[in-house]
């Protein structure tokens, strides 16, 4: 399979010709390997790393150190998720062996950095579909960006599948996504039993799907990961429903399945793990930390106590105000799976209460932070966030995406503006241009949560409209202490950089 077919290989460090893909040779790995950032210990980089298999014997990593130990953490219809733990020395030509094939990995995260960051890797219903030539073609185009000039840090910001069809697996499931919270069916054991098997079974195909493409898979052998989930890695809207039906058996069997896959597939750790960097002790939320030289990545899990009228309980804040509490020095990454800084949202809310068979996108809206259902709570967020901003030692950037555009925002604080990145749809078809430009039209009104501290929506560097409807990614640079950010677009290439 060819990556990059206009280029041979850039760099020294390229364990192979960018143009073959590594699944091409006979191998015992179905897909992978793929690497999760665990943090950074002594000067190692410590990493998980996942192999899926239908063999019995586990393939054989190989590190500096020595042989890792697999340990297999899922099985599923014959497949089997082994995991290994092991940590690389900080350098720009790290390597580990897996099955004798040798991989190189940009480990040095104490200088100068590229950080990619990528949203909403699927679409809502025919994913699997799709030609995965065009599916897959910004992908494609970020594993050439990392063969020209290695990343150390990928960035995955919700929604890194899209689950939503598998509610057409099995009766209940539909009969679930049917009953719109006004009554709830109750199975019998055998029932949920024959349930949790199948969302297991078609959790697993829905990964092995998105994981085993293989411009992204060849990505992630070679650059850590770090995840959060939003609401597709669950199912469409999940946590913006009525309590009724989040808390009928079906809809917690699904977010029970749904979780368990989510810290395998994208943590790397066995379904009854707590994953190291997770903050509450009690995992009622996922919600990570990870701090790296002159870097904190902190990622609030806006999904497993959402509600209605909420979008964190008391557990997801406390653990977000330990992880900010726990920034010393250095800039701090936010991800925030949904954007923290939007349009005004609340003259739309009241408009589908006059108008007809608007109710289906309420969830939609109220998924958002902006919802005046939530407007306390993003006070809340801004209020945290400015806080530690204030300090000139700890600037916060947040990073979002969701809404499968291209934009930017501003936070007027002092010493100096938040910047908010939005980047979506790594593969999700951009939106109509008429789409874009309702948006653009919604956002010019402003907003200003925190009285004295405006929203201000941006374009693009070079580009006249705030929204813009490409496929899209974000890479970020840090150069001799300098940050940088720009969008790489489908149509149009990469954006001018802009200071952060």
């Amino acid at each position: 399979m060819r990556l990059c077919p206009s280029k041979a290989s850039s760099g020294s460090n390229s364990d192979v010709d960018p143009r073959t893909h590594l699944h091409d040779a006979p191998r015992r790995v179905e897909i992978g390997p793929l690497l999760y950032l665990r943090g950074q210990c002594d000067e190692r980089i410590q990493l998980s790393a996942i192999v899926i298999t239908e063999r019995d014997i586990a393939p054989v990593l190989i590190t500096d150190e020595g042989r890792a130990i697999p340990s297999t953490i899922y099985e599923c219809e014959g497949k089997r998720v082994v995991r290994y733990k092991f940590s690389l020395e900080t350098c720009a030509d790290a390597s580990y062996e897996l099955d004798g094939q040798r991989v190189y990995v940009n480990t040095a995260l104490g200088s100068d950095l590229r950080i990619a960051f990528v949203s909403c890797n699927g679409q809502e219903s025919g994913d699997h579909k799709r030609d995965l030539g065009e599916r897959n073609a910004m992908w494609r185009r970020l594993a050439c960006q990392h063969e020209e000039d290695p990343f150390q840090l990928l960035i995955h910001g919700g929604d890194q599948i899209y689950a939503d069809e598998l509610l057409d697996r099995h009766p209940l499931l539909r009969r679930w996504a049917n009953e719109g919270g006004r009554r709830s069916y109750c199975p019998s054991e055998a029932e949920r039993d024959e349930l949790r098997a199948t969302l297991r079974r078609a959790f697993m195909d829905c990964y092995i799907g998105v994981l085993g493409a293989a411009e992204s898979s060849w990505l992630m052998g070679r650059v850590p990961s770090v995840a959060m989930w939003d609401d597709h890695d669950i199912c469409d809207g999940w946590g913006s429903m009525p309590a009724g039906k989040l808390d009928a058996p079906v809809g917690r069997l699904l977010f029970e399945v749904a979780r368990e896959s989510f810290l395998v597939f994208q943590f790397g750790a066995a379904p009854d793990e707590l994953p190291e960097i997770v903050v509450d002790p009690s995992a009622s939320n996922l919600t990570w930390h990870v701090k790296l030289p002159g870097l904190h990545l902190i990622a609030p899990d806006l999904r497993s106590e959402r509600r209605w009228d909420r979008v964190m309980a008391d557990r997801g804040w406390r653990a977000l105000t330990t992880a900010l509490s726990a920034v010393d020095e250095g800039r701090v990454l936010l991800i925030s799976s949904v954007p923290a800084l939007g349009p005004r949202l609340s003259w739309i809310e009241a408009l589908l209460h006059l108008l007809p068979d608007m109710h289906k996108y309420e969830d939609d809206l109220r998924d958002q932070w902006q919802s005046r259902a939530h407007r306390a709570e993003w006070r809340r967020l801004l209020e945290s966030v400015a806080k530690v901003h204030a300090d000139p030692r700890t600037p916060v950037t947040v990073l979002s995406g969701e809404i499968h555009l291209a934009t930017r925002a501003i936070l007027d604080v002092s010493p100096t503006p938040i910047h908010q990145l939005v980047a979506s749809g790594i593969s999700h078809p951009a939106p109509t241009i008429f789409y874009a430009l309702a948006l653009d039209l919604l956002a010019r009104f402003g907003e200003t949560p925190l009285p004295g501290h405006e929203i201000r929506l941006c374009p693009l560097p070079g580009r006249i409209s705030i929204y813009t409807s490409q496929r899209n990614f974000l890479l970020l640079e840090r150069r001799s202490g300098r940050w940088t950010a720009c969008w790489e677009l489908e149509r149009s290439g990469r954006s001018p950089p802009i200071e952060i």
